[in-house]
């Protein structure tokens, strides 16, 4: 069974679709007219092997805020769709991920109980010309709508550039070894025989 999905979204602000394989080998295309997101997006795909095609277009000349909403909530939507019934995935995943002198975690459970933890201080109101508290409202999105139970922690560090390229690298490992399949797993990973 192929895991991956095709989701497309239009509304009065943004226009957005996402191409999501739970089983890629880290390709990536990412236009979303925000060129520090689509580095984060980058990072992401390849840390995460996940193949991401993601195409944005967003009322940018207000802000960048409904932009980023909307990929996450599009983003999450797909990861949703390509992991289907989430029968033999592993479930849980939680990776740290070091960048030069900042240490992130990602730690989440795909069980269909979508919480979001954000544990994460910036220095700066800016990161290459985006928000840094947009970063939260993207993980939100994602984590609602891919019904998964998100908690980023940023520990140290005083760069946020590293600090927020080491949240979306350990995002895309976490991910990574949460869908990960594991042919002893029969049905769900739950007691209750459902997530």
């Amino acid at each position: 069974m192929e895991r991956k999905a095709l989701v497309q979204r239009k509304t009065g602000e943004t226009d957005i679709t996402v191409e999501f394989n739970v089983d890629g080998k880290g390709m990536f295309e990412i236009e979303t007219g925000i060129g520090f997101l689509d580095h984060m997006l980058s990072l992401f795909s390849k840390h995460g092997l996940f193949d991401l095609k993601v195409k944005a277009e967003g009322d940018l000349h207000v802000d960048a805020h409904h932009t980023v909403e909307d990929i996450g909530i599009v983003l999450g939507q797909a990861i949703n769709k390509a992991l289907g019934d989430r029968k033999s995935i592993k479930r849980y995943g939680t990776a740290f991920v070091p960048m030069d002198e900042s240490l992130a975690m990602v730690s989440l459970d795909l069980g269909k109980r979508p919480y979001m933890v954000f544990n994460c201080e910036f220095d700066t109101d800016m990161a290459g010309g985006m928000e840094t508290q947009l970063f939260k409202e993207f993980f939100n999105g994602v984590s609602f709508n891919s019904l998964s139970n998100i908690h980023v922690r940023v520990f140290y560090g005083n760069n946020d550039h590293h600090r927020i390229e080491a949240v979306f690298k350990a995002f895309g490992r976490a991910l990574d070894q949460a869908a990960m399949l594991d042919g002893r797993i029969e049905g769900v990973m739950s007691t209750k025989g459902k997530l």
